[in-house]
């Protein structure tokens, strides 16, 4: 049963009670809207289809996004990026509003003005943060929050464009150059990278129990990589001939200098300046190997080397260049005139 309480000149206060549901209890301005929205919360509850929002309506999107950070980040592979979104989106103004007020129409908005700002990977992996709150918020803390609404946003987002750049021959060269003057470590990290394409989190961390130089192989364990997945790395001859080079620090880490990810950007990023190469990044490295392994080996091969889920990502990371399909062109030819 519904009751109207006047609390003031401009305050009505409307109150539902009915067995088998918590009481509902919300203030209005106008006493018709206090009667329109107890008719509402009864006709549904009548049809069993009432949803308690409460929680939605006292707790602010701000609120939502700290007891996650308190929660969740702390355990995420990408805590760092992750908290830094966070704190952004804690200074914009969405973040101020309840969520039983936020409408898919808000985040539409903030697309279109943070499209002006930067490409489309960004603004889905700013949404993604407030989609991953929905989820914890919807399946582990019981909130109602609406499955749909950052559907339509994502959907009008475009995924962006894969990345192709590979490094030519003369940057691959200028790159081992400074990377020579940069420091012992730079070679033989950039070196793996493209000789065996592993992620840098995958080389930052690389320990020496891990390689194993009977099997010519590098052994990354469960957790260690970026899908969770264990793999076994297959070295090529000047990757094995890399390693054993290396000098072996009393610590076991491959890498005691470029022991985390952030160091192998910030390094890769120096030395591509030195060497003045534009727009090239340490993870282009992986396309390079992907690229160089595929015309090799059969896609399911590649996708075990690569650690890859999906025989998909091949498409993704094979860059082949203009020559190289044209090479694989005559290549073809010349077998089928063999075979005639």
């Amino acid at each position: 049963m519904a009751t109207i309480t006047k609390r003031g000149d401009f305050q009505y206060r409307a109150k539902v009670r009915r067995k088998g549901y918590p009481e509902q209890t919300k203030t209005f301005e106008r006493k018709q809207d206090a009667l329109d929205w107890a008719a509402t919360i009864e006709s549904e509850m009548r049809r069993g289809i009432f949803t308690d929002r409460s929680e939605l309506e006292r707790t602010t999107l701000s609120e939502a996004l700290e007891r996650y950070l308190d929660e969740e980040v702390s355990d995420k592979k990408s805590h760092v990026s992750l908290r830094a979104r966070i704190m952004t989106w804690l200074q914009h103004p969405l973040s101020a509003r309840t969520l039983a007020s936020l409408k898919g129409a808000d985040f539409a908005l903030y697309r279109r003005e943070r499209l002006k700002e930067v490409k489309p990977t960004t603004v889905r992996r700013d949404l993604m943060v407030i989609a991953a709150v929905f989820s914890s918020a919807r399946h582990d803390w019981g909130w109602p929050v609406d499955d749909n609404l950052l559907a339509s946003t994502f959907r009008t987002l475009s995924p962006g464009k894969w990345r192709e750049r590979r490094p030519s021959a003369e940057e691959e060269a200028a790159l081992l150059s400074e990377a020579a003057q940069y420091s012992t470590e730079a070679v033989p990290c950039i070196v793996l990278a493209i000789e065996t394409g592993m992620r840098r989190g995958e080389l930052a961390k690389l320990d020496w129990s891990q390689v194993d130089f009977s099997r010519k192989v590098i052994r990354l364990h469960a957790g260690t990589t970026k899908n969770d997945d264990s793999r076994s790395v297959p070295l090529t001859l000047k990757a094995e001939e890399t390693l054993r080079a290396m000098h072996r620090a009393i610590g076991g880490k491959v890498f005691s200098e470029l022991n985390h990810p952030d160091s192998l950007t910030k390094m890769f990023s120096r030395i591509c300046k030195r060497a003045a190469i534009a727009d090239l990044r340490f993870h282009d490295m992986r396309h390079e190997a992907a690229s160089r392994f595929a015309p090799c080996m059969p896609a399911t091969t590649l996708a075990k080397v690569m650690g890859w889920r999906s025989i998909q990502m091949a498409m993704r990371y094979y860059n082949p260049s203009e020559e190289e399909l044209v090479h694989a062109i005559r290549g073809a030819e010349t077998a089928r005139k063999v075979a005639a």
